[in-house]
């Protein structure tokens, strides 16, 4: 039996299983896809103090090797399901099922989907949720970025090293997102913005995407943009599905946790963005994990 099980394997999760394991606690990772979350997607990281840039991959890598050096262990497998046996927990994958004495939940989020018609059997198709991954796919062409805020505006940049035009779809008439991102959106000649407009359908020649069509917020009139690719960053939603019969998300399905990050299931912990809180960046996922950690650090001696 473990003493730690955390599920996800992204920067709170990493920071978790570094803090425990150099504390002397055994600890596994399960994780789906690669270690790093979201960091394996994102181009470029400018707000991880101490280093002015850095790609997103790079730290995933780094973070992930730092992780594993006192020990701690990591398999791939999704959990479909925590059982609490009070003094223990047991974690259930597709494939097995493990016990720990405590369990963290760090599985983060997922993308929103558009909700319009085409959207699911189009993805992979010119349907996105990563620009990192797929905008070189689009050299020479033009794109749509639907999203105001922080995420859409970052990818729409990002798209430019490879596109010739992107389309930047606002459904306000306003940004979300930092000011200085805005600043950088505003002078890149390579961004076309389109305020008050939302996706309403995709129009397909030869299985992939040929056009959007978009609707005005305030009339409802429909116009075509002729693109390539549609990347969707309307927000997230948290992947918590597997924890619902626990009784220990909001509304909204993020996790409720007190301020050492443990649930109102006693050994069931929560960090990082699953987490119900008001700042969701990778220095404060490695905040929350850090604090797991040496919960689960201190609880060794108990």
């Amino acid at each position: 039996m473990k003493d730690l099980i955390i599920i996800g394997a992204g920067p709170a999760g990493l920071s978790a299983c570094l803090y425990a394991t150099r504390a002397g606690a055994e600890v596994l990772m399960l994780d789906a896809g690669a270690p790093g979350g979201k960091l394996n997607v994102s181009a470029e990281i400018e707000n991880w103090p101490g280093q002015k840039k850095k790609t997103g991959p790079e730290l995933a890598y780094e973070m992930y090797e730092h992780a594993l050096s006192f020990g701690g262990k990591q398999e791939y497998g999704e959990v479909t399901k925590i059982i609490d046996h009070n003094d223990f927990k047991e974690v259930i994958t597709n494939e097995k099922s493990y016990q720990a004495k405590a369990v963290l939940i760090a599985t983060g989020t997922k993308e929103r989907k558009m909700k319009i018609p085409l959207e699911e059997e189009l993805t992979g198709h010119g349907v996105s949720y990563c620009a990192v991954c797929d905008g070189p796919f689009f050299k020479g062409e033009e794109v749509a970025v639907i999203g105001g805020g922080n995420s859409a505006l970052e990818e729409a940049i990002y798209l430019t090293k490879f596109v010739n035009c992107v389309h930047l779809i606002v459904r306000r008439d306003v940004f979300r997102a930092d000011k200085i991102i805005q600043e950088h959106v505003l002078g890149n000649d390579k961004i076309k913005i389109h305020f008050l407009k939302k996706p309403h359908h995709i129009i397909v020649k030869d299985n992939k995407v040929d056009k959007l069509a978009i609707e005005d917020s305030n009339t409802g009139e429909l116009s075509e943009l002729l693109v390539k690719a549609v990347f969707p960053f309307i927000g997230l939603d948290p992947i918590t599905d597997f924890v619902k019969d626990l009784g220990i998300t909001d509304e909204r399905g993020y996790i409720i946790t007190n301020e050492l990050m443990e649930t109102s299931v006693k050994g069931i912990y929560a960090a990082g963005d699953v987490r119900q809180k008001v700042l969701r960046q990778v220095v404060t996922a490695t905040n929350d994990g850090a604090i797991v950690g040496q919960q689960v650090g201190q609880g060794l001696n108990n």
